[in-house]
């Protein structure tokens, strides 16, 4: 069976038998599950503390929980042991959830050998590839994988099959407000409009434009409109900015204003761009200044 690239070398090679098989220990309580799933009892088995997902809707596990009960488990979870009758999972924490609300006394189980790091990426990469995590979760989760398992951008690419431009928006959605971040994760926004919001520089701005999208319900090319023409705005309020005059400057207005015998106004936008402003009151002040260069 050809391996899925995607994975590189996360998810599938951890789980490779020559490094993680469960038949490389000697073991006895460990050998009877070789190569096969084990009946394991619930009250033997912990939640992952690695687990990304923070949130699981009640609705969901109870109807999961129903479907147990009607079907049984179909694809077990995975754990890893820690000793003698004792396991964590490494995946499959809905359908763990769901078998202790539908009253199950053992669950079907792949048992594994890995350390802390290994589990890690593995619950990480695992519940990327096959959970329907929300956007928050997806970018800690990615987050996660480059602190804790010394990943690049590039090389999360090849382990979850995204492209790094991909993974780099999920990324930038851990710089919103908070506000924003909580909005997301209970879907009141979509990831079109946090990305919008993303583009804009000020925080105070992003809660205006979000509590605006929520207020008004706007689309997400509506969010992008706003987002562009605070943008554009702030673009134009930079290039329009007066910059404050050196001590040159301040000599040459002076000598200006002796010269023309008025209050010359000086002022500098960039390094070699400004204006000089030479106002008159009076028609007669007017011809002063004109004779004074010569026209």
């Amino acid at each position: 069976m050809t391996k899925k690239p995607a994975l590189g070398r996360g998810l599938s090679a951890l789980l490779e038998n020559d490094n993680t098989d469960i038949t490389q220990k000697k073991d006895d309580t460990v050998s009877k599950t070789a190569g096969s799933v084990a009946e394991i009892a619930i009250k033997n088995i912990e939640a992952n503390p690695f687990q990304p997902r923070t949130k699981f809707e009640e609705e969901e596990l109870q109807e999961l929980a129903q479907s147990i009960k009607e079907l049984g488990i179909i694809q077990p979870v995975t754990v890893r042991k820690l000793g003698y009758d004792k396991y964590q999972l490494i995946s499959g924490e809905r359908r763990y959830r769901a078998s202790q609300i539908a009253g199950l006394e053992s669950i079907p189980a792949y048992v594994r050998i890995a350390n802390d790091q290994s589990m890690l990426e593995m619950a990480l990469v695992e519940n990327i590839q096959r959970s329907n995590l929300n956007a928050i979760e997806v970018s800690i989760s990615y987050q996660r994988l480059i602190e804790e398992c010394n990943l690049t951008q590039e090389e999360l690419s090849q382990r979850v099959g995204k492209k790094r431009s991909t993974i780099s928006n999920y990324l930038r959605l851990l710089k919103l407000p908070a506000e924003i971040q909580e909005g997301l994760k209970e879907k009141k926004i979509s990831m079109g409009h946090a990305r919008a919001l993303i583009n804009i520089e000020d925080p105070k701005e992003q809660i205006e434009v979000f509590q605006n999208i929520l207020e008004n319900t706007l689309s997400v090319r509506k969010a992008e409109e706003i987002a562009k023409s605070k943008k554009e705005g702030k673009s134009k309020s930079h290039s329009s900015a007066v910059l404050p005059l050196t001590l040159m400057d301040k000599k040459l207005k002076s000598r200006l204003t002796d010269h023309f015998n008025v209050k010359v106004k000086f002022q500098r936008k960039d390094e070699d761009k400004g204006r000089i402003v030479i106002p008159f009151t009076s028609d007669e002040e007017l011809e002063k200044i004109l004779k004074t260069i010569n026209l």
